[in-house]
């Protein structure tokens, strides 16, 4: 018998029952695996009967070469030789069972057929070569039981897998590349750390199977799996998978000078109380279960560059540094608001401030810099005679994080720049002085990064601070039709413009303010987003993503949420979005190559970490 044909008799899987249905938005609560709410059931749901077999089975296979050894044992009296055994899956073409030329062609073997089923399961592997994703002609891979902790994003190659076996791994993130698999018909993932999965996958509309059991995985996709099978997940993968709006077509493949930059304000632990969110439930303001959340949410975008605020310290040291580290390949920066350094240990750990995470195997740190404003506006002799500084300045110990980082590949670098602004709406005037400084201060320390480091000496020069690509993130808590939008986007403001009130502000109120920088907001050429802070009390845009205009282009952007889900809804944070703001996001890229041609191959640049 063809090992194919017999694949379900011998793993001992159930036959695909029940119709897929149309799903809605769900909510989301703590990560739990199927099994636990096993009992729980009805005992009659065929979904929950067909993980927990599938999974059972799966267990059952963790021996080295399993399914291989079980098709061998069951075709000895033909002479089929239909799934293939390898003892070293990063170099496949070294073992003698391959004797065909060309192995990304379906030509028969010595034996006169063909081979389709390749089975690497069991043997320990904690990764796999992208070689193995040239045999385009598979169509069932085992690669459960090893330790992979990660998946190739070359495995989009495999456009004809029909089945694929990655249980009892330590994978904790799919890519997305996945999603292209577009024959696939299971898809077992059992045993793993997943706790989401990429909106991606709804792509996989021919999916009959889909194995998540011993997973943390988020309820609502638990729930729906549970209740109404792998097609409604899907589904609802599909239907709710995030806007993207394409700003600039690219048709070129080589993304080196493209990256991504997301923005949150996570809405801190101590600010999440019932009598400022009443409207929503307990449960679901519960950091324990927006943590989640919002792990999940930017693990899961990926982005190259995150920046992040009203993060805590001890969330910063503990939850949230130690996720995105262990499963998303972040290193970060992290600064508490200033009012930390006057607290006890205990008190100072609960201070939010300003993070920004990058990619490690991306980028490398050339140094960062922390602007306290208060601190900032003591140093200039105009604002020490302003009784404004003290009495309305002074009092507001908001902060912002700037770093410089180095592509390791094409030693191009960038600068960016995290920052949470004053956020009391009557308080324009102190928004308008805390970015001018941001400005003046970006200014000092960019200078100091046009030159390449020393450890990279073939990167490039910059001509000006105007010439260093730079990112500039933020709440700033002000509408696009603030001085502070017009400020950052026209480079100049007037000294008596409407927001400095009538306060006096040394050279910023007699001269007027004014940057160096070319600067637009990504999301500017197709209009800002309608919401980025969604309560009962205030609905409007106050994030931004700003961006060098002259040395970087947007490609693309995250949309917004739809107004046919807002109206539903009173205000955020709720079960779906764990924060009173929403993420924003945007891929850039850079205008033209940043790194130097030399003759002689440089091969140090990329030892420094």
């Amino acid at each position: 018998m063809s090992f194919d044909k017999e694949k379900e008799s011998l793993n001992g899987y159930p036959p695909l029952q029940g119709h897929p249905q149309q799903h809605p938005r769900l909510s989301n609560s703590t990560a739990i695996m199927l099994s636990d709410l096993s009992n729980n059931t009805n005992g009659n749901s065929i979904h929950v009967t067909r993980q927990l077999t599938y999974a059972q089975n799966s267990r059952q296979s963790s021996s080295p070469h399993h399914h291989a050894r079980t098709a061998a044992a069951m075709a000895r009296s033909t002479p089929v030789a239909s799934t293939v055994t390898i003892t070293d899956p990063n170099n496949p073409t070294s073992n003698k069972v391959f004797t065909r030329a060309d192995t990304n062609s379906s030509e028969e073997s010595e034996g006169g057929q063909t081979w389709t089923t390749l089975d690497i399961g069991g043997m320990g592997l904690k990764q796999i070569s992208s070689t193995l994703c040239s045999y385009t002609f598979l169509t069932v891979l085992y690669m459960n039981h090893n330790n992979l902790t990660q998946l190739t994003s070359d495995i989009a190659k495999l456009v004809n897998l029909k089945t694929l076996d990655c249980s009892g791994n330590k994978l904790s993130s799919l890519p997305a590349e996945l999603g292209l698999l577009s024959n696939l018909r299971d898809l077992l993932l059992f045993d793993n750390n997943l706790t989401n999965l990429p909106s991606d996958l709804g792509m996989l509309y021919q999916l009959e199977m889909l194995g998540l059991e011993g997973n943390p995985i988020q309820s609502d996709i638990k729930n729906t799996l549970m209740k109404e099978g792998t097609q409604a997940v899907i589904i609802s993968l599909r239907e709710n998978a995030p806007e993207w709006i394409t700003v600039e077509n690219d048709t070129s493949e080589d993304d080196q000078d493209k990256f991504t930059v997301l923005c949150y304000n996570i809405l801190c632990e101590k600010y999440a109380t019932s009598q400022v969110y009443g409207y929503t439930p307990s449960w679901a303001l519960n950091w324990d279960y927006r943590k989640e959340l919002i792990i999940s949410e930017v693990l899961n975008y990926n982005a190259d560059i995150v920046c992040l605020q009203e993060v805590a310290m001890k969330q910063y040291e503990e939850a949230l540094g130690d996720a995105f580290k262990d499963r998303g390949d972040y290193d970060g920066v992290f600064f508490p608001k200033s009012r930390a350094k006057t607290m006890a240990d205990k008190e100072r750990r609960a201070v939010d401030g300003c993070a920004i995470f990058y990619k490690a195997s991306k980028y490398d740190l050339i140094e960062h810099h922390l602007l306290e404003y208060n601190q900032k506006a003591l140093q200039r002799p105009d604002f020490k005679a302003s009784d404004d500084i003290y009495n309305r300045v002074m009092t507001k110990d908001n902060v912002a994080v700037m770093i410089v980082l180095e592509n390791k590949e094409t030693l191009a670098r960038v600068l960016v720049v995290n920052s949470h602004i004053h956020w009391d709406p009557h308080d324009a005037d102190v928004k308008l002085v805390q970015v001018g400084m941001l400005m003046d201060e970006l200014d000092r320390f960019a200078s100091k990064h046009l030159k390449p480091p020393t450890t990279s000496p073939h990167g490039p020069t910059y001509a000006s601070t105007a010439q260093l690509p730079t990112i500039i993130c933020g709440d700033f808590n002000s509408l696009p039709d603030s001085g502070v939008y017009e400020f950052l986007s026209k480079s100049t403001i007037r000294q008596d413009h409407a927001d400095f009130g009538n306060y006096m502000y040394g050279n910023y109120t007699t001269e007027g303010l004014s940057h160096k920088l070319s600067l637009k907001s990504t999301y500017s050429s197709v209009g800002e987003l309608d919401i980025t802070n969604y309560t009962p009390g205030f609905k409007g845009t106050l994030d931004y993503i700003w961006y060098t205009n002259n040395t970087l282009d947007v490609m693309s952007l995250l949309g917004g949420v739809s107004q046919e889900y807002l109206e539903k809804v009173v205000g955020f944070p709720n079960p779906h979005f764990p924060s009173d703001h929403i993420p924003i996001m945007a891929e850039v890229k850079l205008k033209s190559p940043r790194r130097e041609k030399n003759e002689e191959p440089n091969f140090g640049f990329n030892s420094r970490r």
